[in-house]
């Protein structure tokens, strides 16, 4: 039941008429850059992991979407008429709900959903400038563990089993590099290294 994701009973009624249930398994995608924005995603259970990508394929992590939180991204490309500018992914099997964009601004009427589309643009506002301030002015080494530290987060643990071809491809640089860092990283007794898997110490 969906009943119980806002305190306003006739908010919640009316999430739970329009709005569709979705299960998703690990490492699925649920949007791509392109697609037509019908539906936003509200996340329920897990985490989705948001990333910015060029017409080349390559990648730029972003930030992850909660049980509660919205993606910014989807909202405003379905408010501005546009298609999705983003690529999302499920960390881990991940429940959502799904609501038809046309509905975005009928419920402005709610205080409640008012108030939590605008803290969803605050947030994320808050969270990209920490992108911008990573990619523009720190060296790789700390958004790579920033990288790290944010996918155990979403994951609620230590050990990722991630390539270090996947973490080149999502912060846009080489594996060689990559490789390099976390090799530094281990001789920091910052993450320990296996095979596949890197574990945050």
């Amino acid at each position: 039941m969906l009943t119980s994701l806002f305190k306003d009973p006739k908010l919640n009624e009316e999430i739970e008429k329009y709005c569709r249930h979705k299960q998703l398994g690990k490492d699925e995608t649920m949007m791509s850059p392109g697609d037509e924005i019908v539906f936003v995603p509200i996340v329920i259970k897990g985490a989705v992991r948001i990333m910015r990508q060029d017409e080349n394929g390559n990648e730029v992590f972003l930030y992850h979407i909660y049980p509660g939180q919205t993606c910014a991204m989807a909202l405003n490309c379905c408010q501005t008429g546009h298609r999705s500018m983003i690529r999302a992914v499920t960390e881990d099997e991940t429940e959502i709900i799904l609501v038809p964009v046309k509905l975005i601004e009928d419920w402005y009427k709610y205080p409640e959903w008012r108030a939590f589309i605008n803290g969803t643009y605050g947030s994320r506002f808050s969270e990209l400038l920490g992108v911008i301030d990573l990619i523009a002015f720190s060296h790789m080494d700390k958004q790579l563990l920033h990288y790290l530290q944010e996918r155990s987060k979403a994951l609620n643990t230590k050990a990722l089993y991630i390539t270090h071809q996947e973490i080149a491809d999502e912060l846009h640089t080489h594996r060689e590099a990559i490789s390099r860092l976390l090799r530094t990283m281990e001789e920091k007794n910052l993450v320990k290294l296996g095979r596949h898997t890197i574990e945050l110490l």
